[in-house]
């Protein structure tokens, strides 16, 4: 396992505890060193526990561990919430002129630091500084060299004037000198650094960041957590490569002018969570029938209604699977991790203008909110590939008129993808509907130009089937008795569980599926092994469902649903367990 460290700071929401880890990660970045970033926050504006987590190392970390080496407890209740994590030797740093925290109590074999975070503040220029006060401190408990901190301070308030990032660098300091003057003690914490460039981001910047290589010239949206960063990403960026941001009234809005955009022929998104997604399904059905190529996100949180909104969960993959009135062809894509985020977007957007035909991409809240580091190489533009799929122009639309020069946007073909006119094409004239219809896009309720046209649809999807490659992502022993499966952002968690077990002789292969539709056939790989377990963030065990009926073998469902993401550790133990239940049956 990495030689890793773990930083938190917790308080209530309105304690800019979000703003205050996100200028630690980027400071620990910018040194060189890999973070993996989790967030705990309630769902209101102020009041509420809240929590910002940085695991670092300079090896790559793609998981959070149950372990806490640093922690700035902004209130009591972030030492309590966090006990479990902290360990002998922990470094708790806190305000004990607070009213709140003058009589808090250090739990035996940890180390309080008592520092007047506000009082050295208002010193620096402000009590609003409190936060980056605190973060001098870990700089001097860690042996962290401030200059880092000092960019990231930079980069976070650079726009708002030098006095205002003097400021905060003073009140960095002042903590720093605090603890070295009044601390006579030897830290078991020293975080090197490297020459190493690393670009951090989260997996909706990663989705908007794609979006953008993928030639998307529209997005159309509604605030909603944790899908709205998506759309925070693009505005302001999407407009320099000739693209717009439009936020909508609400959900039903944003896919139909999303759909708009496409028919007219540019490049579509839209990204929601599941409230939206559910009042999206009406139009995600036009968007099928009227064979237009669009791409829906999905940031999936704990359901059903509002559910609790700022938590994770993988419930909606029987929504996305089997939503909608009727039967409506589409594709299900789950990026497994940030950087796939980025690339299964850019393949989105191909597959949809490819086979004309909606695409969802689901990420969760762990994906969306957790910032990670990488290489740049990681996203190299000049790999991003463009396909545009049967777009006809003046002088190929011939091939596809009738014998009175109409153009067919639905023509039968034997690979069920029609031709497609972009607006303004000489010939291409033409019109769809919702209602069943015919070659020219008229409606029909003539039978055998229903079924015609009803299996031209399905036929799209059995011929990427056989044309695309839907392989999953292997990992660790092909030949190991245990195989693990599962989707979505569980991937890095189970990577590194895989080392936890490997350290107690347990040999597992995991497939880590981002395919839900088409999908890749997992019969043999499940035949094979004598244990299958699939691991996900939901009750039921909705893609263990998915499993079973593919291959028509019962597996084990390892499932969490608490809100919470599956740790590393966590995981390892929970595997165990079960192959040891399995073991005594």
């Amino acid at each position: 396992m990495p030689a890793d460290f773990n930083w938190a700071i917790g308080g209530e929401a309105g304690d800019g505890i979000d703003s205050t880890g996100k200028i630690f990660a980027q400071a620990l970045s910018r040194a060189g060193r890999h973070v993996f970033t989790s967030k705990d926050f309630a769902s209101r504006i102020r009041g509420g526990y809240t929590a910002y987590k940085v695991r670092t190392s300079v090896d790559p970390v793609q998981s959070v561990v149950d372990r806490l080496d640093v922690l700035i407890a902004l209130t009591p209740r972030t030492i309590e919430e966090n006990l479990e994590e902290l360990h002998e030797g922990s470094v708790i740093i806190y305000d004990g002129e607070r009213t709140t925290m003058e009589n808090i109590e250090i739990p035996e074999g940890m180390i309080g630091l008592d520092v007047p975070l506000k009082r050295l503040a208002e010193e620096a220029g402000g009590a609003i500084m409190r936060n980056v006060v605190a973060l001098g401190a870990a700089c001097e408990v860690t042996n962290f060299p401030i200059e880092n901190l000092d960019s990231a301070l930079e980069k976070r308030f650079g726009s708002k004037g030098q006095s205002l990032v003097d400021n905060n660098k003073e009140a960095a300091r002042s903590g720093q000198d605090y603890v070295e003057d009044n601390y006579d003690h030897e830290f078991d914490y020293d975080l090197d650094t490297t020459d190493e460039d690393y670009v951090l981001l989260n997996g909706d910047e990663a989705i908007g960041m794609g979006a953008i290589a993928a030639g998307c010239k529209f997005y159309a949206g509604y605030p909603i957590t944790p899908a709205t960063d998506v759309m925070e990403y693009l505005k302001g960026r999407i407009e320099q490569f000739g693209g717009h941001v439009l936020q909508a009234e609400d959900e039903l809005s944003a896919i139909n002018v999303a759909l708009g955009a496409a028919r007219a022929g540019a490049r579509s998104m839209t990204a929601t969570s599941g409230p939206g997604i559910d009042l999206m399904t009406e139009t995600f059905g036009l968007v099928a029938t009227s064979e237009t190529p669009l791409v829906i996100v999905d940031v999936m949180r704990s359901g059903p209604s509002t559910g609790m909104p700022t938590k994770q969960e993988q419930g909606d993959l029987n929504m996305l699977l089997y939503g909608g009135h009727g039967e409506i062809p589409r594709f299900v894509f789950a990026p497994t991790t940030i950087s796939e985020c980025f690339w299964k977007t850019v393949e989105a957007f191909n597959m949809a203008e490819k086979y004309q035909t909606p695409v969802y991409l689901t990420a969760d809240l762990s994906l969306a909110v957790t910032e990670q580091t990488f290489s740049p190489e990681t996203f190299d533009m000049d790999e991003v590939e463009i396909e545009r799929g049967k777009v006809v122009d003046d002088d190929t639309i011939d091939e596809w008129q009738n014998e009175k020069g109409q153009f067919q946007p639905h023509a039968l073909t034997d690979d069920g993808v029609s031709p497609r006119a972009f607006p303004g094409t000489e010939g291409g004239a033409h019109m769809s509907t919702g209602l069943e219809h015919d070659e020219l896009g008229r409606r029909t309720e003539d039978t055998e130009m229903r079924v015609d046209q009803v299996d031209k649809r399905e036929q799209k999807v059995e011929t990427a089937r056989t044309e695309e490659d839907w392989s999953p992502r292997e990992f660790g022993d092909e030949d190991a008795d245990t195989l693990v499966i599962s989707w979505g952002s569980n991937e890095g968690a189970m990577q590194e569980a895989m080392e936890f077990l490997e350290d107690e002789g347990i040999d597992v292969r995991f497939l880590s599926v981002p395919y839900i539709f088409p999908r890749p056939d997992l019969t043999e790989d499940v035949e094979a092994a004598d244990d299958v377990i699939v691991v996900e963030c939901n009750a039921t065990g909705q893609f263990a469902d998915v499993v079973e009926h593919d291959t028509l073998t019962r597996v084990k469902r390892l499932n969490k649903y608490n809100g919470v993401r599956f740790k590393a550790d966590e995981l390892a133990d929970d595997i165990k367990e079960l192959l040891a239940e399995e073991a005594t049956a």
